[in-house]
């Protein structure tokens, strides 16, 4: 007689619960897989409203005055935002889902971006025109540096060598030497910098330039301006294309731009500088990220007061949805 045939229901039971606790067992403890969560700072509202991956709002976190850039604590457990009217740098328990404390910082905070090992914040003093450094863990002033007429963009290197900060005034990239506290170079670039991104493996700063429809690009081993990439929308004056936002790809072979009042986002091969596409989007187009995969982009419209989610494969935007009164940042768990 075949084994099947000799075990009984009752004989099997204890076997199947044993795979059965094993099998909830082994269920237990595998991570996790957390769906990613999206942050979008509000301006007029003072807040962060949080986000599903999909556009569905779950929270909002009530924050210092005027929130505008944003950016991820070294561990990821908190949010750093920068308020402009309170002049502080909240910090946003993203567990507890609320602000737990602040750094005092100075007139007009605009943007900032940490050391490598995320222990200071440079940031930009529109209304003082410096960038100064500060200490998070004990959250005091180190130094500053002066620069031209309002400052915004910073970026400092993986190295923790250099920042680069934009003056929109000046017209210029200065180039501060953080061991020596000083600018150590002024980089000529288009009209009203603002932001910027590394690319190709940090052989290039690209720059976006607000009051002259382009994006600069400078080799970062000379400190030169080597190219410029103008933008061009059917039916639209140069003066209405204001880049401000930018991002790259997770694979690093496109570049995102926020073409703010033109009310696009445009997408550039970093390899040809090619602009590949041009999708249509909210009003006033700044800030935008991309989710970890690279599928979704998401971008901030300051005029519209909405967060649109594009497509990138098809190059299409495929909702937005309402994120407060001037929508800033968007941040995107990793």
């Amino acid at each position: 007689m075949a084994l099947s045939a000799k075990l009984s229901s009752r004989s099997l039971r204890p076997l199947i619960a044993a795979l059965c606790a094993a099998g909830a067992s082994l269920a237990l403890s595998l991570p996790a897989q957390a769906e990613s969560k999206v942050y979008v700072s509000s301006e007029k509202d003072n807040k962060v409203y949080v986000f599903s991956a999909t556009g569905e709002r779950q929270a909002a976190i009530e924050v210092c005055k005027r929130p505008r850039h944003m950016m991820f604590s070294a561990d990821k457990k908190s949010i750093y935002v920068c308020c402009g009217d309170s002049n502080e740098l909240g910090i946003v328990d993203t567990a507890a889902g609320r602000m737990t404390g602040s750094v005092p910082l100075g007139d007009s905070p605009e943007i900032f971006d940490l050391s490598p090992d995320g222990k200071t914040a440079y940031v930009s003093i529109e209304e003082e025109s410096v960038m100064a450094a500060y200490d998070l863990a004990t959250k005091k002033a180190l130094f500053q540096v002066k620069t031209g007429g309002e400052p915004e963009g910073v970026l400092v290197t993986p190295d923790g060598k250099t920042a680069y900060v934009t003056s929109e005034v000046a017209n210029v990239v200065h180039v501060i030497d953080l061991g020596q506290k000083k600018v150590v170079k002024n980089i000529k670039v288009g009209k009203r910098p603002r932001r910027f991104v590394l690319a190709a493996g940090g052989a290039e700063l690209w720059v976006t330039n607000e009051l002259d429809a382009s994006v600069s690009i400078v080799d970062t081993k000379t400190n030169e301006t080597k190219q410029s990439i103008k933008f061009a929308l059917k039916g639209m004056r140069e003066t209405d294309i204001t880049p401000v936002g930018m991002t790259i790809s997770p694979d690093g072979k496109s570049m995102w731009v926020g073409l703010g009042r033109a009310n696009h986002v445009a997408q550039i091969d970093v390899a040809t500088r090619a602009v590949k596409n041009q999708v249509l989007v909210g009003k006033r187009a700044w800030g935008l990220t991309f989710s970890p995969d690279g599928k979704t982009l998401y971008v901030a419209n300051g005029l519209s007061d909405d967060m649109t989610l594009v497509d990138v494969a098809a190059a299409k935007a495929v909702k937005s949805v309402p994120a407060g009164r001037v929508p800033h940042t968007i941040l995107v768990t990793p």
